[in-house]
């Protein structure tokens, strides 16, 4: 009886032991402990991406030099596009203008999406005073999600109230230096360049913008003056030309 009542107690201890060291073990790499939170590598559970689908940095690295496009000041040239509604439409065309925000944008870039509805606002905006959003898709009709078909798609989906152009033959976007997706450039009314760059500071989040520098540089411009700002690196997923 005494050596079943050892054997027993033995058993046991044996499982106190065990659980004992299944609980530190828990711990230590359980999702609560901040230690283990803090070395995680990888973006946080539920967090949306900062990057490019394929990764790489979202963050213009060329230059104005080097991209070979339009300064600061320069005169554009103005171009005839169609829009998705079929319709062909130029700078010219723009009844009433005191400036352009020419956007080059597309369909899949993330970063792209997360400006839809900031550029839907600054054209409901602005274009009654004068400064009318006119998007371009700059990237190669190869792949499919980007050709106009599915341009037509994502404006109607989204309600876009401004101009969304087919760059067709790729011609467009090299004139003007865009990059990325979305890439900004903020003309007067001589279609002189007065901005290049971000719509604003903070891609991933409109509740924690701090400068605006699109509709900073558009009321500059409505004031008679210069941007404070002219130049800033877009953010976005690089422009996509075409393989042949």
């Amino acid at each position: 009886m005494k050596r079943i009542t050892a054997v027993l107690s033995m058993i046991a201890l044996c499982a106190i032991v065990l659980v004992s060291c299944k609980d530190k073990g828990d711990h230590k790499h359980g999702p609560d402990d901040k230690h283990h939170e803090g070395d995680r590598k990888g973006p946080p559970h539920g967090g949306d991406r900062k990057g490019p689908p394929k990764g790489g940095s979202p963050e213009q690295t060329k230059t104005l030099e080097e991209i070979g496009g339009y300064n600061i000041g320069d005169v554009a040239t103005d171009f005839n596009l169609k829009n998705v509604d079929g319709a062909m439409v130029s700078l010219a065309s723009v009844k009433d203008a005191k400036g352009y925000i020419v956007t080059f944008t597309c369909n899949e870039c993330p970063f792209a999406k997360l400006y839809e509805d900031r550029l839907i606002a600054l054209h409901n905006t602005y274009a009654p005073q004068g400064y009318a959003v006119i998007a371009i898709n700059p990237n190669s009709p190869e792949n499919e999600k980007e050709g106009y078909a599915a341009m037509q798609a994502r404006a109607k989906e989204k309600g876009f109230p401004f101009a969304y152009l087919v760059d067709e033959g790729q011609k467009i976007y090299p004139q003007y230096g865009a990059v990325r997706t979305p890439h900004v450039f903020v003309l007067d009314k001589d279609r002189k360049v007065q901005y290049i760059g971000a719509i604003d500071d903070n891609s991933k989040s409109p509740e924690d913008v701090k400068v605006k520098y699109v509709e900073d540089a558009i009321k500059a411009l409505e004031a008679g003056e210069k941007p404070a700002v002219t130049l800033t690196k877009a953010i976005g997923c690089p422009v996509k030309a075409s393989r042949g």
